[in-house]
């Protein structure tokens, strides 16, 4: 087994699942789901979800396994994550990401036709294709469960587990290719957006790369 820890880099995956978890329009549930249709109203009125997580990719295919410890915010449009000593930040359509190993800055833009991250893009067909229900548990916390057969969704599953207070604790997920994505999320809670939250802040002698002009 590979094993690789703590790079930004190995975020994308928790990336494509918030994203797709957290976005308001993202997922539609077709049953009563009151905790479920809570949580995204979260989003919908600007509150930002905040935690300490745990985040573990299982690559089926190569035995690979990323682990990513962090910090994260996650907005109705935006996110931001630290881990270690790196930190990204996404607003909007631009991305930046401040990698602390080689001192540098690199921003870049969404483009949905070359994008495989680009929210517009993964977000395509996932309202109707996920049949979503939810159960309360003995110990006071509820499990949501989403399914999808369809074969262009990203994932074929995900089940969310919220405390008694509707925060998400956990998260686990299986992609088209079984591969396994587990979020562990610790002090979770839902705060206020205050100015400057998602600010993006880097040492002054970071070299900058604008791969925007490449474009």
């Amino acid at each position: 087994m590979i094993f690789l820890k703590n790079s930004i880099y190995n975020s994308y995956p928790l990336i494509l699942l918030l994203l797709f978890l957290f976005q308001p329009t993202a997922v539609s549930a077709q049953s009563d789901t009151p905790q479920f249709d809570l949580l995204k109203s979260q989003f919908e009125s600007n509150r930002v979800f905040f935690a300490e997580f745990t985040h573990e990719y299982n690559d089926t295919f190569t035995g690979e396994q990323q682990l990513t410890t962090g910090t994260i915010w996650v907005g109705k449009d935006k996110y931001k994550m630290n881990s270690g000593s790196n930190f990204m930040l996404v607003d909007n359509d631009i991305s930046r990401v401040y990698d602390s190993t080689k001192n540098r800055v690199i921003i870049s833009e969404y483009i949905e036709e070359d994008d495989d991250f680009a929210p517009s893009r993964m977000l395509q067909g996932v309202d109707e294709s996920f049949n979503v229900s939810e159960q309360p548990l003995e110990n006071g916390q509820t499990v949501i469960r989403m399914v999808s057969e369809d074969p262009f969704s990203i994932f074929i599953s995900v089940t969310i587990y919220l405390d008694n207070s509707g925060v998400p604790v956990r998260i686990e997920a299986l992609d088209q290719v079984d591969n396994e994505l587990l979020t562990t999320f610790n002090n979770g809670r839902f705060i206020d957006e205050e100015e400057g939250l998602f600010e993006f802040n880097y040492p002054e002698d970071a070299e900058w790369i604008d791969l925007r002009h490449d474009i």
